[in-house]
């Protein structure tokens, strides 16, 4: 193996403070408290967590105080590595000055003793290994031994640290020195951790963690120290390598590392190693130029609001962070935690957005479908394909093709909840056929949509047979929210099986199945009929959570209201609201008792006459079961985003936009720079910088880009295909205040389409430019609801148009006679 010492700099090789085509910065960096924020770097088979010091505290609770470290799906490699320059730590002799977050990288910059180092880590597509490059500077001539630290920790990501069996049967890791790297293993679990250049010392043994040694141990639960190295559950070993370098004044000299492992073998782990370590500069460099590529579907240009801008560039970086895959899955139920049985089937391959790190780095049905909408407006079609597929697969094996749809699959294949045997959640099930026909409205693909209809048929049956014993067609089971006091018939539930029943209606109908769309038709219609009358509370304006209250079995269908988020569903999905329904709960909605200062709360405040209180303001009279909950998370603030949009609401949108916007970019509010995280800093949750390593939520979350992906490129922009019927509608709503807003390479099927939107007093312009073949073009524009339209011209010329009335407000229609057009639509106040 060929010596990787080289004097280029690699820095060199990376958009340090460039800034992409719309003006977002390539990088984001921070210099403060950075022993207290969590790094991140991950591709589709590994990723990394530590502290922004490039050390290693204990981290997470699912495995208490494990969930950081190196990891390639489904199992944990090491806890951490650790990196000395003659004795002196990286991180703690050597201080961390700035740590730096790109596009398919991290960077942490080291400075003291004459000595400048500069760590860059980065995960080639397609490996199970975790690239370090180390750069080195000096202020003069010397000879530096260079110390690698590596501490295993060879763990699945299930069992947990509650579970029956818990975390504990982890066994103990065996460590050797072969071929020049630390080699570890635990049956057929393998770590693989050394570099190209050749080692001229070497030691095994218990510690070996770095400056974390001797390591401090949180207990598996209970009472812990603030800050831990490891956990009860760990049965690591640990090894050093030492390597000899030269350095010399003005030159820079990179050294190479690399973390692989395999669930497979010490074969596979050895071929991951060896695969990362050859030409780590020019995968370095194709890493961060395929983010880069794939950034460049759907590039805003917002004038009016550049933070929204920047927001859109780091969540389509948030979403391709949270590609993963796993092999040979091996699914099996286990009930919560109570059981652990053989498995029902395996599958080759697992590919899915993976809901949060580090806890969640797995696949679940609720996030994945939230997500998928931000996913599809960025352009990223084929993960939102593999993660449908993923959830389809591991239901049909686990449910005996019930049509029930998994909730949570760990990546290892085990199915935490979800099974025909638990109680929800049904709308995940509900939201399935919805996200099938997003895909195929945006791409058109109908093979995608013969190869899903049959599980999306069964998913509506399964609801509507199985899960409405009473017969009032409002769908039983768990919804997102389970508190004290619900009933058993829920509004999200409720809100996307009606919407889902009407987008299957829509994929049989292009089918040709004429008796399921008119099932499912029908069904949506019946229930949207009686919607308003069942489930709007007129003194809570707005609508209940839930029906049939427990304490009141005799009064069926009995609305319970409690102020949850998922009031806002019905203006969310569909909408299904009515327009004076709808916009009556959003403005109540708007008010301070469900707000904080980054978006919405969990639970509103009002009366209770839960023991714990309600504090804050009351908004309505009613007296709820529950306390609040004033904890702001991005899915709630990306509902009410989305909600506010459905309705034309777009001054309203920005608080909403600008919240979870915030959280992510505002390095007064971050914790990972540009990681939309998965709660805000509220009330009711202090902010994670603040909490131990191993008490915080998730540092990314993707179902946050939710509210900003489909509030821009869809609400604003108004991009609206419907490929799957040969339709490309653009009808935008340039933002109150604004004058201006454009998108480019908003991909649509195979092609592409650039828009752009103008507001200028009484004259709408709207440009826009299609490469999508086989699809006719409309094109509009909002306009306010008191308005009338005087003149409307299609490329210079007067041309028919519809105007139609929605939620949003009054749309301006016109079908253009090829895939360029530039409307003008003049209006009367």
């Amino acid at each position: 193996m060929k010596v990787v010492v080289t004097t280029a700099l690699v820095l060199a090789m990376l958009p340090v403070s460039s800034a992409t085509a719309s003006n977002s910065p390539a990088e984001l960096s921070e210099t403060t408290r950075l022993s207290d924020r969590r790094s991140l770097v991950s591709g589709d088979r590994a990723f990394a967590m530590g502290d922004e010091t490039g050390l290693y505290p204990a981290t997470g609770w699912h495995i208490r105080g494990e969930m950081g470290g190196f990891w390639t799906p489904p199992l944990k490699l090491l806890d951490g590595v650790w990196f000395a320059a003659d004795g002196s730590w990286l991180g703690k002799d050597i201080p961390a000055t700035r740590y730096v977050r790109g596009q398919g990288y991290q960077r942490f910059e080291y400075r003291g003793g004459g000595l400048s180092a500069d760590r860059v880590e980065f995960v080639p597509d397609g490996t199970r290994a975790t690239v370090i490059g180390l750069t080195f500077t000096a202020d003069r001539r010397r000879d530096v031994r260079l110390s690698l630290d590596a501490h295993s920790e060879l763990m699945p990501s299930y069992p947990w640290g509650w579970t029956t069996p818990n975390a504990g049967v982890n066994g103990p890791d065996s460590g050797a020195v072969q071929d020049g790297a630390l080699v570890f293993t635990e049956n057929a679990r393998t770590a693989i951790v050394g570099s190209s250049a050749k080692p001229v010392g070497q030691a095994l043994g218990p510690g070996h963690r770095g400056p974390q040694d001797p390591a401090v141990v949180c207990p598996a639960d209970g009472d812990a120290p603030p800050r831990c190295d490891d956990s009860a559950f760990g049965k690591g070993t640990g090894g050093r390598l030492e390597y000899s370098l030269k350095l010399t004044p003005g030159r820079a000299t990179t050294v190479w590392f690399a973390v692989a492992g395999s669930d497979q073998g010490v074969g596979e782990a050895r071929g991951s190693f060896d695969r990362a370590l050859r030409d780590p500069a020019g995968q370095l460099s194709r890493t961060a130029a395929a983010r880069r590529a794939a950034g460049s579907a759907s590039v805003v240009d917002l004038p009016g609001d550049r933070l929204l801008q920047q927001s859109v560039e780091w969540s389509k970086q948030n979403l391709l962070d949270s590609v993963q895959e796993a092999r040979n899955v091996q699914v099996r139920d286990v009930n919560e935690g109570k059981d652990y049985p053989a498995p029902v089937g395996t599958l080759p391959r697992m590919r899915w957005l993976a809901a949060g790190f580090p806890d969640y780095p797995w696949l679940f049905a609720t996030d994945g479908e939230y997500t998928a909408y931000a996913a599809v407006a960025a352009g990223q079609f084929d993960i939102v394909r593999d993660h449908l597929r993923a959830l389809r697969d591991v239901s049909d094996l686990l449910n005996n093709r019930s049509g029930k749809v998994a909730h949570e699959v760990v990546s290892t294949g085990d199915v935490y909840f979800g099974s025909n045997t638990a109680a929800g959640n049904t709308d995940e099930t509900a939201k399935f056929p919805s996200t099938v026909a997003l895909v195929w409205r945006w791409t058109g693909d109908n093979r995608f949509r013969d190869e899903m209809y049959d599980f999306t048929v069964r998913n509506l049956r399964y609801i509507t047979s199985t899960l409405d014993k009473d017969g009032d067609g409002w769908p039983e089971g768990l919804g997102n929210v389970e508190r004290q006091g619900m009933g058993e018939e829920k509004l999200d539930s409720t809100v996307y099986l009606i919407r889902g029943l009407r987008d299957l209606a829509d994929l049989a109908r292009s089918k040709n199945d004429t008796a399921t769309a008119q099932w499912a038709s029908g069904k949506a219609e019946s229930l949207l009929q009686r919607f308003e009358a069942q489930w709007w509370v007129p003194a809570g304006v707005g609508y209940a959570e839930s029906i049939d209250d427990p304490a009141n079995p005799a009064n069926d269908n009995t609305p319970v209201f409690q102020r949850h988020w998922t009031g806002v569903t019905p203006m969310e999905a569909g909408p299904v609201a009515s327009p004076q329904h709808g916009a009556q709960a959003l403005a109540q909605r708007e008010r301070d008792c469900f707000n904080g200062e980054f978006g919405t709360f969990h639970t509103g405040t009002g009366p209770t006459s839960a023991p714990a209180g309600n504090p804050g303001p009351s908004c309505d009279p009613l007296v709820s079961t529950v306390a609040s909950e004033r904890a702001t998370y991005s899915l709630n603030t990306a509902v009410m985003a989305v909600a506010e949009g459905n309705f034309g609401r777009l001054t309203a949108q920005h608080r909403y936009t600008t919240g979870n916007a915030r959280i992510q970019l505002d390095p007064a509010v971050w914790e990972t720079p540009g990681a939309m995280p998965e709660v805000a800093p509220s009330p009711d949750f202090k902010a994670n910088i603040d909490r131990p390593f191993y008490d915080r939520s998730m540092a990314l979350q993707a179902w946050g880009t939710y509210g900003i992906l489909w509030p821009v490129v869809h609400q604003q922009l108004g991009v609206d295909p419907d490929l799957g019927n040969g339709t490309l509608t653009v009808v935008p709503q340039v933002p109150d205040g604004q004058h201006r807003i454009s998108g480019r390479d908003i991909h649509t099927g195979a092609g592409t389409l650039d828009v752009t939107a103008t507001h200028n007093g009484n004259t709408y312009g709207i440009d826009v430019r299609s490469t999508s073949v086989h699809a006719r073009l409309v094109v509009g524009s909002v306009i306010p609801p008191t308005a009338t339209v005087a003149r409307v011209r299609l490329n210079g010329k007067p041309v028919p148009y519809t105007v139609i009335t929605t939620t949003r407000a009054l749309e301006v229609r016109v079908n253009a006679q090829n895939s360029s057009a530039h409307l003008e639509i003049e209006v009367r106040p």
